[in-house]
């Protein structure tokens, strides 16, 4: 790999900047640091303007000549986007155009500087490059406070351009905008060696396991379901004798309406403090769900206060998607189901997050909060900010809001999640059934999909631990009200147990048959497992390396098979046969070998 140029467009001027000097010029200069150690390198810009600017472009380009076995891995927009590697010349499927209104928003359909086409791949915050022979070269950003960062490739040219959000993006002072760091390597120590240089908080949270409502009862839940659910979530916990601490998690469906916290539902006659006192009298710690940033069109806050709601350049509210199950009632500006982005930097928008919070968590008492739907904030950027800025500062008062308790963040772009959230999503929701053929033929890349989930899951493992703990969905054992057969559960709550921190079911666990029971109990001291390695060997076929818990003479490996045709995988000088959807797993090493 060689640096080929850098360049910064202020307003039509275009400027190349030489690395390893100042670059100085009549309106601005730019102190372009590169420190270059053996196989790695980090590379900062620091603008420094002597008047206004407007910054249309910074980039660096280097050259990168790729065979053709080589593989980019594709860190999606956000937490739901599907994550994984693509050949060299191969096409990011990009959202039909039919689906666009409804679910544009949710990743970077809108975002212009993205390139598109065959042989353009792309990703954000982090990408990296495995090159046959298993090493890797990753390109991370130490900074997304100053913006978003996007990794390209074009496989045409066999340029990789790294390029922060800064389209039409004013400048009055001195702006860090863009710090990088290049190595090449084995996997996990370029992993580590990134994360250090990025010098994040420590993770404030222990590993937990938990229930969460939303797979077995969706928005329709009310006080008897949920103390029914309790009793046999806490009973089984109980007598499992399991030390990782457990949450008992209400999901959407307790509010009135979206944007409305204040207002529960009839369902809960005796209010939300005492679910939550109900939960935490059976050992668990209760947590509850809310989208902190997004508005129902039916629901009181836009109604009353649509002065409220993020605006377009045009003025008109944004609206962010359109969900089926917030349908039940015509909106203010539409038809039920449309929702809306709040404005953050409007005063009344903060002023009412922060009262909503302290209500929550300190009169409720409720110890962690599931906050959904955070891309919406910074869909329309307030003039001197971009995109990055904002999600940043959102994520900021969201912390500070929520102070020692715990925060399960869904739905945000990772780079802005790191050393902030306790727990964070890193794959979209998991399905009843293994694909939903629907949202798949639409190409979204956002999609409630369980292969997708587990692709995003198996791919991003290494932020497990250092960016936070890592929360891949749920799994689920029921045999009613899903379409999954007990191979592929099996798989999902084995690839769960082993990558995921939080481990969530979402099934009537009292119903659970002996054999159920055992399975889960097995999940849970797999929970602990510390994992090696994961190697994506093509074709949805994954191998997981890990060491028990208090076994770590002991190496075993999963291999999981995600496709539909069964795989034959070389192990140990024999040859495995895994079924379509199955997993596997099987010594490595015990020390009676």
């Amino acid at each position: 790999m060689q640096f080929h140029q850098a360049i910064l467009q202020v307003g039509s001027d275009v400027r190349r900047l030489t690395p390893g000097r100042l670059n100085s010029y009549d309106d601005l200069y730019v102190d372009f640091q590169q420190d270059i150690s053996g196989l790695t390198q980090r590379l900062n810009l620091f603008i420094h303007p002597k008047q206004d600017v407007v910054i249309e472009r910074l980039e660096l380009q280097f050259v990168l000549n790729l065979p053709a076995q080589a593989r980019f891995f594709a860190n999606g927009y956000q937490s739901w986007s599907e994550s994984r590697f693509f050949s060299v010349g191969e096409t990011i499927p990009r959202l039909r155009p039919i689906a666009r209104t409804r679910m544009g928003f949710y990743g970077d359909e809108y975002i212009s500087l993205v390139p598109r086409g065959k042989g353009k791949l792309h990703a954000w915050t982090y990408a990296y490059v495995e090159q046959p022979g298993g090493q890797i070269t990753l390109f991370g950003s130490l900074n997304e406070k100053t913006g978003f960062t996007l990794f390209s490739y074009d496989a045409a040219s066999g340029i990789l351009t790294i390029r922060k959000d800064f389209e039409h993006f004013p400048l009055q002072h001195s702006f860090p905008a863009m710090d990088i760091w290049i190595g090449t390597g084995k996997e996990k120590e370029m992993f580590d060696w990134y994360f250090e240089r990025m010098e994040l908080p420590a993770i404030n949270a222990e590993p937990a396991i938990g229930w969460t409502s939303w797979y077995r009862h969706f928005v329709d839940i009310d006080e008897a379901k949920l103390l029914h659910d309790l009793d046999g979530f806490a009973t089984l916990y109980a007598e499992s004798g399991v030390k990782t601490k457990a949450f008992f998690q209400i999901d959407d469906g307790w509010q009135t309406a979206v944007g409305d916290w204040r207002s529960v539902k009839p369902a809960f006659p005796q209010g939300m403090a005492w679910m939550a006192g109900q939960i935490r009298a059976k050992g668990l710690l209760p947590g509850l769900w809310l989208a902190p940033f997004v508005a129902a069109g039916h629901s009181d806050l836009v109604r009353r206060h649509p002065e409220r709601l993020l605006k377009d350049k045009t003025g008109k509210p944004i609206r962010v998607g359109w969900n089926p199950l917030w349908k039940n009632k015509p909106g203010m500006f539409g038809p039920g189901g449309w929702y809306y982005a709040l404005d953050f930097y409007n005063p009344a928008v903060q002023d009412y997050l922060s009262g909503i919070f302290h209500v929550i968590l300190e009169n409720w008492g409720f110890e962690l909060l599931k906050l959904d739907f955070l891309f919406a904030v910074c869909l329309a950027p307030p003039p001197g900010k971009n995109r990055g800025q904002v999600m940043s500062e959102a994520m900021d008062f969201l912390r500070k809001l929520i102070g020692s308790k715990k925060m399960l963040a869904c739905g945000v772009p990772l780079g802005s999640a790191f050393g902030l959230a306790d727990y964070c999503r890193i794959g979209g929701d998991i399905h009843v059934g293994w694909e939903h053929s629907v949202l798949a033929a639409l190409r979204h890349r956002e999609r409630v999909s369980t292969i997708a989930s587990l692709r995003s899951t198996l791919s991003r493992w290494q932020l497990n631990g250092r960016a936070f703990h890592n929360d891949p969905d749920v799994f689920i054992l029921r045999t009613e009200g899903q379409n999954l057969t007990p191979v592929q559960q099996n798989t999902v709550l084995t690839i769960n147990a082993l990558l995921g921190d939080l481990l969530f079911c979402s099934d009537d666990v009292s119903a659970y048959s002996d054999e159920q029971r055992c399975e889960i109990l097995e999940a849970w001291r797999l929970h602990g497992a510390t994992v090696t390695a994961v190697s994506d060997l093509g074709e949805d076929l994954f191998r997981i390396d890990f060491q028990e818990p208090d076994q770590k003479k002991n190496a075993y490996c999963a291999y999981c098979n995600l496709s539909a045709v069964g795989k034959q995988v070389g192990h140990k000088q024999i040859s495995l046969a895994l079924l379509p959807f199955e997993t596997m797993i099987v010594a490595v090493y015990t020390p009676s070998q």
